[in-house]
């Protein structure tokens, strides 16, 4: 198992920065997501992990070694592309098989090996199939099979899952998931789906413009954002202005009272936030921090209902019970829980 760490990582393109001075340590055995909006970075900075780029500064180090100048045969840290990129001229075993005949593995450890890894991806006795006799799945769990195979130090997932329909994501999600808990392998996954990012990550590294925004554990990115811009990306739009004097907060449509060991803004300018799930809809009379809303929208979405709700002039989204009625145009009180309210910077 590796410890990675990349400091003050920099790479541009001509005038665009890519990746602008990255710092972050992926623990040995943890598996890592890099999350962000197409452009963001994510993808430069895992070719950079690699040695497929070099940056223009920084630094990428395995368990404290310096890997700038170490050629990316050398590394230990094999890609996962979005592409499976298959050789069409050889069959399943051989395809596996690459990595160790270039090390030099001898036949039979090579074909107990390759085997072995077949049997971990869920394709035992597919040896002798070739690409275009698999379905795209078992050709990504073939790619995947490569990767593993010559035990790396460090795997690297470029999108794998892009390609795939929603079950067989699904089904690869917790296969990946599974196989790196069992192997312990350091590794970093690269998503623009938040919601693969929460599913398999132990923590995601969420990028804009090549800035490293957050870097944390999933529920932090619901629960304590650092940023309008991140809670946003997180889907939580539901936000309401006002001055924090210690456990209250003063705001247009009343006094909320927060609870002031769990939010880190100081007293002054604030936005008060709440996810969508955790408003609550027609509290009993006398519940605190409640506030009067516009049903603007009602949507039944199988699992909950979703309201569009007015705000205090902001539309807020909001999650209710499945068979919560509510009828637009009406006025209904809600209540913001305390322990869910999040002071975000009023810029």
């Amino acid at each position: 198992m590796t410890t990675v760490v990349l400091r003050d990582l920099t790479r541009r393109f001509g005038n665009v920065t890519a990746v602008d001075r990255l710092n972050l340590e992926i623990a040995s055995g943890e598996l890592v997501a890099f999350l962000g909006p197409s452009g963001c970075g994510k993808t430069t900075t895992l070719r950079m992990i690699t040695g497929l780029l070099l940056p223009i500064s920084g630094d990428v180090l395995f368990d404290g070694k310096s890997m700038i100048t170490v050629p990316t045969e050398k590394r230990g840290a094999v890609m996962v592309f979005q592409k499976h990129l298959l050789f069409p001229t050889m069959n399943v075993g051989q395809n596996v098989g690459f990595g160790l005949r270039m090390q030099g593995v001898e036949k039979k450890e090579m074909n107990r090996r390759v085997s072995e890894i077949l049997e971990l991806v869920k394709l035992p006795g597919f040896e002798n199939r070739r690409a275009h006799e698999l379905s795209g799945g078992q050709q990504q769990r073939v790619a995947l099979a490569r990767a593993l195979v010559v035990r790396p130090k460090v795997l690297l997932l470029d999108e794998p899952l892009a390609n795939l329909d929603a079950n067989l994501r699904l089904e690869m999600r917790e296969l990946i998931r599974s196989i790196q808990r069992e192997m312990g392998i350091s590794s970093v996954f690269v998503t623009h789906d938040q919601e693969e990012a929460v599913m398999l990550a132990d923590r995601i590294a969420l990028m804009f413009d090549g800035v490293l925004q957050q870097y944390d554990v999933p529920q932090a990115f619901y629960q304590k954002p650092l940023s309008t811009r991140v809670a946003h990306f997180f889907r939580n739009d539901n936000a309401l202005a006002g001055t924090r004097r210690g456990d209250v907060v003063e705001t247009a449509l009343g006094t909320l009272r927060v609870d002031a060991a769990r939010v880190q803004q100081p007293d002054g300018q604030v936005l008060v936030t709440v996810r969508p799930e955790d408003v609550r809809l027609n509290p009993e009379a006398g519940s605190p921090n409640c506030i009067q809303a516009k049903v603007l929208l009602v949507v039944y979405m199988g699992t909950h209902t979703q309201l569009q709700l007015d705000v205090g002039g902001h539309t807020w989204l909001v999650h209710s019970d499945a068979d919560f009625q509510a009828r637009v145009g009406e006025t209904i009180p809600i209540e913001l829980p305390a322990s869910r309210l999040w002071l975000l910077p009023a810029n």
